[in-house]
């Protein structure tokens, strides 16, 4: 059995809690994509842990994949090990020798395009993490894989190809003055180091083969998605997206398992009740509002709106777990989940955060788009067309605020009326039971209608 753990919108949906809600009846979860430019949040006991990119299951003492679709900052990952270690927790913690690797100048270079395009409104707000330089090496043929930094020799000799042409990126494209950060000499050492430390711990693996053979052995795996559908590089809306894909099928391409191996287990839409989005892009259910200085924000609305966007972001603690920036806040889109749904196939839903929407005296759907003078009724294939759709809202009845301890002890029944008529709205556009209600931050805040694992 396995399951594959996807966002259903533009990441921030609760991924690593529903991870770890599931996690203790799994032997293995991997990472499949991205970097340390994801926030996973775990609640155990009342004690938090912000991971970036150490896989969720690490809480619950699960054997942890880095996949070949991520790419790994090294020092990051040591960070936050140490860090676990130190709070009593001891990480197990693979990576996949055909993962690649983030560079300082990888981040340099991050930060230079992003404030080239922000001279003319066009950046897209990444974390800075260094993540699309580096999926850009990779898919150039010039990127250094985990394994690469083994050998010692072969590093070398890769750092002394690549890293000049990224000095002259640097310098003569975009005029900019460089440091320690294109120095070959100290990054190959530095480098070398962290190979040696991966060797010693016993962290690499061919990650196709290991988990094919823990499957094969009767094991459990998760996949764990980051980010979110509507951010993937391909399935989402370009270029404002991340550089890998979150989507399920990026569980395959990034672990080296079949596709029917995915698709042949449950695949699970991460839903939030209401809809958040850190970065630019369109975001046609919007409520108003400005929110500092984040990138790309379009003010929409002021008063009734303004007060509800930051009342939703204060209850919901809406600021990004990597970044800290404050969240953009909209009404659920539903055209979004429905293009989600088809390109993942979900087999269920969990939805995250209803308790942030009690107490409101009605709560709103983006229920379809007019485009153009056309009802459509999911997102269009470019940014440009998406960003012209207009919202057609469907209003529900809000729900009461309750002892939401007590409703998860009690079950889905307990869960106010008119939450569980939107639910059942969800559930009957996407074609997906629900499997899951969250209803607090920490694991035993969430309501399990269905365990996929069983």
């Amino acid at each position: 059995m396995t399951v594959t753990i996807v966002g259903s919108q533009l990441g921030d949906e609760g991924k690593g809690g529903v991870v770890d809600l599931w996690g203790d009846a799994v032997d293995v979860v991997a990472r499949y994509q991205g970097g340390d430019n994801a926030g996973h949040t775990v609640v155990e006991d009342g004690t938090e842990y912000k991971l970036s990119l150490v896989p969720s299951g690490a809480v619950r003492g699960k054997v942890g994949i880095l996949g070949n679709g991520c790419v790994v900052n090294p020092a990051t990952l040591f960070e936050e090990l140490d860090d676990l270690r130190e709070r009593g927790l001891d990480p197990d913690v693979r990576v996949a020798r055909r993962a690649h690797v983030i560079f300082p100048y990888h981040r340099v270079l991050d930060g230079i395009e992003e404030d080239v395009k922000s001279e003319s409104d066009q950046e897209v707000g990444t974390t800075g993490r260094g993540i699309g330089p580096t999926y850009e090496d990779k898919m150039g043929r010039r990127g250094i894989r985990v394994a690469d930094l083994l050998d010692a020799d072969g590093l070398r000799e890769k750092l002394e190809y690549v890293v000049p042409q990224k000095q002259r990126l640097a310098e003569d494209v975009f005029g900019v003055e460089t440091g320690e950060e294109f120095d070959i000499a100290s990054l190959y050492e530095e480098y070398k180091s962290y190979g040696e430390r991966l060797a010693d711990e016993n962290m690499l693996v061919d990650a196709g083969n290991y988990l094919a053979d823990r499957i094969d052995d009767g094991d459990e795996v998760m996949f764990e998605g980051a980010q979110g559908t509507i951010i993937d590089i391909d399935h989402g809306n370009y270029p404002y997206v991340t550089s890998s894909n979150p989507t399920a099928g990026g569980a395959a391409t990034g672990t080296g398992l079949s596709p029917g191996v995915v698709g042949g287990g449950e695949i699970v839409g991460i839903v939030k009740a209401y809809l958040t989005r850190v970065g630019s892009g369109p975001l046609p259910t919007e409520l108003g509002g400005v929110v500092g200085d984040t990138p790309g924000y379009d003010e929409q609305g002021e008063g009734e709106n303004e007060e509800l966007a930051t009342y939703i972001r204060e209850e919901g603690g809406e600021y990004g777990t990597v970044t800290g920036r404050p969240r953009r806040v909209a009404w659920l889109d539903v055209p979004m989940l429905r293009h989600s749904a088809r390109a993942n196939g979900f087999t269920g839903l969990a939805v995250n955060h209803i308790d942030v929407l009690a107490g409101l005296d009605e709560v709103k759907v983006g229920h379809s788009y007019d485009l153009d003078g056309e009802e459509i009724t999911t997102i269009p294939a470019t940014t440009e067309r998406w960003g012209r759709c207009e919202p057609n809202f469907r209003t529900f009845e809000g729900w009461e605020d309750a002892d939401w301890q007590a409703v998860a002890e009690e079950g889905y029944d307990a869960i106010p009326e008119n939450a569980q008529a939107y639910l059942d709205y969800l559930s009957d556009e996407l074609d997906a039971d629900i499997y899951a209600v969250g209803i607090g931050p920490g694991r035993e805040e969430t309501v399990v209608v269905e365990n996929p694992l069983e």
